[in-house]
């Protein structure tokens, strides 16, 4: 490779990239048949070709003359390509040691992607991987995760080419009215589901179309089709599928639009080429998920509330409550992208092979027993396909297979809008087609109930009615259907309704207003018929949206707190923001698709076991108008100590079963099975995985935030808001030559490398203040057990326990402060994030620095967070607490002593963890202490007396330990814990904690 401090030739760059690109593993011919040099293009000749890529090379890209005037040569060559061959070209411009990735962007040359080997200590592995995405020469990839993510994953050089094609297409093309018909439609379908956060999001869009449209070439290459050698239109359509009888895969949706737009077809084409490289025939597992979750970051997720589950605890859960595969109708109601479908299908599959069931008549029972529904149109798609690769393609290809209908459907669980609710009526299902059906008696499609009980038949009666009302032969006439039903045996008394609704069908489309209504119809009719009592399944299993209650709009708020209060799940707007969806939709996909004696397990966050605002839920028992829904937990997983986490949130599984309201509830058990372990990295079956884990009984402590056990609780408060910390917190500065009178202090900000924007890239504060000013401060990293740390400095306009703000009268009183405080305030003001707050009513918000004044004489502190409990005392009543710590006075040195040996000990933190709120782990310390049972100190009683002479000795102790203040905070709690362990009075401490709280 090119090395920039020494002068190569281009013709050398040109020779080495030849021979990197014949002997990297890129799957090219070592007879350089695939590797062409110095081909004619124009006037010019291109450096390398290879496949649809053309490689210009040159000494060096540093100056900007020359990647203008070699952009422009790329540009020429990229263009003439594309013209000559109908395909899509890349271009690629390097030096050898810097490599550039273009595409022709509405005939502009425009760069996609970018690779720079460092100097010194080159990764070629990693530069053969950029190109090999570039150039999409490898074939026979095996899908695994890994390879999923590095090839075709947002941080590929795949999806920045394809995304980029995409988004030209669509910044050219987005407004063409059945482009923004389709989008609209996706819109208001995620509306529905998600309120009005993702309307306007063109990147998800195009994120979304990029995913099915790869998703549906993906389920031909499954099934063995050469997808080269298919018109794009057909790819998208399903044609193949509907020739192999296979129905429910791949359809007309929303994401077709590409094909609509000039140069759709080659991005088609490019895309199934790059697909290609793989043998997607090898697929063990859900990979689409690892696809979905590589493309969309976390953070749309997170406001989808999307958490796909690892395959390996979706197959132990299959397994768990699935005991009679054959028999079992089992339903995902939040299928995802289709790993507890896949686990159920291949159990359902190998259990009836097992049995001598002949194929056939297996692959029939398996689309009636096994089915999903998501409300996510690209989660549908996607669980579609992975239905298949859950089948497999020996299956499919059988020659005694059968027809296969496909049962995953578009449909909203839980039932969101009301008007949506009740689509039967009198034996027919009636599905408006505009927004006034209800006033217009034939603007409604209506069909039989009775045709809906079996679901491929109904399926395909709809999908020929709206292919035939389409067909271009009708040329507005309405055709007769009575070959239709004849084929299809549908009874005599069903045929004018269904000729109502063909009519109907065939006037949207001569109106314009074909809103894919087969597709339509199919998705919203099947969820709605699983909700007929006589329907339901014996199965519910998967993995709800656990969207937070804070991400909601507020439409959706509304909604979410009416159907919480009435089935006795809203705990008020206290712990509003820690709500999310995930109990609402277990409650109610159980009252909707549950039998009576059918079984449940769900993927729930940790705080569904012992977190207060889950206590309706774990109650068991759901009140609603129409329906008591009444369940019985059986038992519980706690995945909270499973490392790494597989969620940004501790997991759970809880599992159970309905039961007649007669029979009553059985709440959730508060014992559980906790698991423990480190998972592997390749790790993705039960298999793998198993060997790494560890199981023990577990007993679970719930935390209601309405319950306060300890009288200490109303005596302690959160420290003061003293932040950002650059316009606060100050370090000594020089005095100069001249010095300062006495009462000011030269000060300076304090800077700290955790800063985040924009505060770490303001100046630094600096000037003069009045001594009295500066206050000690305690941060939470200040405390260590036992013992404090050298206390920070900080500027508070405090006068004589006054809080002052720029427009006091009193501040120019101190000419020095006022001037420092006016400047913070400014910068306060230009880059805060909200207007809501004066930077002294953040200092003071809700009182929490005003409430500190003034001070007692001897107070405790302990942090609010960490992973154990470290408590101190104060007696300096100057010093000003931070929020990041607790604070509250005590009334002598006896009492401190005590309560900070309670605090301190390792048994009372055990005891607490379990109370504290978590996310990946318990590190929210807050108040949760005062949940336990500690009572007041009493100098009557021997063992709080005892318990405050160990915590005297013990804080001797710490204060004589020669610690490196200036080392990191955490380093010096973990030597000073591992100190009191090997000390003379640590165990005594832990059993008189463990006592005095078991009393």
């Amino acid at each position: 490779m090119s090395d920039r401090s020494r002068a190569r030739s281009e013709a050398n760059i040109q020779a080495d990239i030849r021979q990197l690109l014949l002997i990297g593993g890129l799957g090219l011919a070592e007879d350089d048949l695939d590797v062409h040099l110095e081909t004619r293009a124009g006037r010019g000749r291109i450096d390398i070709e290879v496949g649809y890529t053309v490689i210009e090379v040159k000494k060096t890209l540093t100056s900007a003359a020359v990647v203008r005037d070699a952009e422009a040569q790329l540009g020429g060559y990229v263009a003439a390509r594309s013209r000559e061959t109908g395909q899509r070209y890349v271009g690629v411009l390097t030096d050898g040691s810097e490599w550039r990735a273009y595409q022709l962007r509405d005939s502009v040359l425009t760069e996609a992607s970018r690779y720079v080997l460092k100097a010194g200590r080159p990764d070629l592995t990693a530069l053969l991987g950029w190109l090999e995405g570039v150039l999409a020469t490898r074939h026979d990839i095996a899908p695994t995760p890994y390879e999923i993510r590095e090839r075709l994953g947002a941080g590929s050089v795949s999806y920045d080419l394809d995304y980029a094609a995409l988004t030209a297409l669509y910044e050219v093309h987005g407004e063409t009215p059945t482009v923004q018909l389709k989008r609209r439609l996706w819109s208001d379908l995620l509306r529905g589901a998600f309120g009005t956060q993702f309307t306007g999001d063109t990147r998800l869009f195009l994120e979304h179309t990029l995913l099915v449209n790869s998703a549906e070439i993906i389920a031909h290459l499954v099934l063995g089709i050469d997808v080269l050698d298919l018109q794009p239109a057909t790819l998208l359509s399903g044609g193949q599928f509907r020739d192999a009888r296979i129905s429910g895969v791949v359809e007309q949706d929303f994401f077709d639009w590409v094909l609509e737009v000039p140069g759709g077809e080659v991005f088609i084409r490019t895309l199934a080429r790059r697909l290609a490289r793989f043998d997607w025939r090898k697929v063990e597992h859900d990979v689409l998920k690892v696809l979905y979750e590589s493309i969309i970051d976390s953070g749309t997720r997170a406001r989808l509330g999307e958490y796909y589950t690892p395959d390996w605890l979706a197959e132990q859960m299959v397994e768990q409550v699935v005991a009679d595969p054959l028999e079992q109708r089992l339903l995902d109601p939040a299928c995802g992208s289709g790993t507890f479908l896949f686990h159920a299908v291949r159990r359902f599959l190998n259990t009836a092979e097992r049995a001598g069931v002949p194929l056939p008549e297996a692959l029939e029972a398996v689309t009636r027993n096994v089915c999903g529904v998501d409300l996510h149109p690209v989660a549908v798609t996607l669980a579609r396909v992975t239905y298949l690769l859950a089948i497999g393609k020996e299956r499919l290809l059988a020659d005694n297979r059968g027809s296969i209908h496909v049962p995953v459907y578009l449909g909203d669980s839980i039932q969101w809008r009301r008007e949506e609710t009740n689509l039967f009526t009198d034996g027919e299902v009636i599905i408006p087609t505009t927004p006034q059906a209800a006033q217009i008696d034939g603007d409604r499609l209506r069909f039989p109930e009775a045709l809906l009980h079996d679901t491929a038949s109904f399926d395909n009666l709809i999908e020929e009615l709206a292919t035939l009302a389409a067909s271009p032969r009708r040329r507005g006439r309405t055709p007769s259907l009575t070959a239709l039903f004849n084929r299809r045996a549908i009874p005599a008394e069903h045929h004018e309704i269904i000729r109502e609704s063909f009519g109907q069908l065939c006037r949207l489309h001569d109106e314009g207003r074909d809103h894919i209504w087969s597709y339509y119809v199919r998705n919203l009719t099947r969820p709605r018929w699983l909700t007929r009592p006589e329907n339901r399944v014996d199965v519910l299993i998967g993995n709800p949206p656990w969207l937070a209650y804070r991400r909601m709009p507020p439409d959706m708020q509304k909604r979410f707190r009416e159907l919480c209060e009435g089935r006795g799940l809203w705990h008020g707007k206290e712990v509003a923001t820690h709500q999310d969806l995930s109990g609402l939709f277990v409650s109610r996909t159980i009252q909707q698709f549950l039998k009576v004696g059918g079984v449940f397990a769900f993927v729930l966050p940790n705080a569904a076991l012992d977190r207060g605002y889950f206590a309706g839920f774990r109650s068991g028992l759901y009140p609603d108008d129409s329906e008591l829904t009444v369940v019985a937990f059986t038992h519980s997983w706690d995945l909270r100590r499973l490392r790494p986490h597989f969620f940004p949130r501790g997991a759970a599984v809880v599992f159970g079963r309905r039961t007649k309201p007669v029979d009553g509830a059985r709440p959730l058990p508060t014992s559980t099975l906790r698991w423990r372990g480190r998972l592997p990295k390749q790790g993705h079956t039960w298999e793998a995985v198993a060997p790494y884990l560890a199981f023990e009984p577990a007993d679970l402590v719930s935390n209601d935030p309405a319950v306060l056990e300890s009288p200490y609780e109303p005596r302690f408060f959160q420290g003061a808001s003293i932040v950002p910390r650059v316009l606060f917190l100050v370090g000594r500065k020089p005095t100069g030559p001249l010095g300062l009178p006495s009462g000011r202090r030269a000060v300076r900000s304090e800077r700290s490398s955790k800063e985040k924007p924009p505060w770490k890239n303001l100046p630094s504060l600096d000037g003069v203040v009045e001594s009295e000013f500066v206050r000690s401060v305690l941060l939470g990293e200040s405390v260590l057990p036992y013992r404090l740390l050298r206390p920070r400095e900080a500027v508070l306009p405090l006068d004589h326990n006054q809080l002052l703000d720029g427009e006091h009268p009193r501040i120019d009183l101190y000419p020095d402060l006022a001037r420092w405080w006016r400047r913070a305030e400014a910068a306060w003001q230009e880059h805060r994030s909200s207007d809501r707050l004066s930077l002294v009513e953040q200092l003071d918000f809700r009182r929490k620095l005003t409430q500190q004044l003034p001070a007692a004489p001897l107070r405790l502190v302990y942090a609010k967070a960490g992973m154990h409990v470290a408590a101190a005392l104060v007696d300096d009543p100057r010093t000003i607490i931070d929020h990041k710590l607790y604070w509250g006075t005590v009334t002598s040195p006896a009492e401190g002593h005590y309560l900070c040996a309670i605090l301190n000990s390792p048994a009372l933190t055990a005891l607490v963890r379990p109370l504290m709120s978590y996310g990946k782990d318990e590190r929210d310390i807050d108040k949760h202490v005062w949940k336990l049972p500690i009572p007041i100190y009493d100098s009557a009683n021997q063992v709080h007396v005892r318990l405050s002479e160990l915590g005297r000795h013990e804080s001797e102790a710490v204060a004589d330990l020669d610690l490196d203040e200036g080392a990191d905070f955490v380093s010096l709690r973990r030597l000073t814990r591992k100190a009191l362990a090997a000390g003379p009075y640590a165990d005594e401490i832990e059993e008189l904690v463990l006592g005095l709280l078991a009393q």
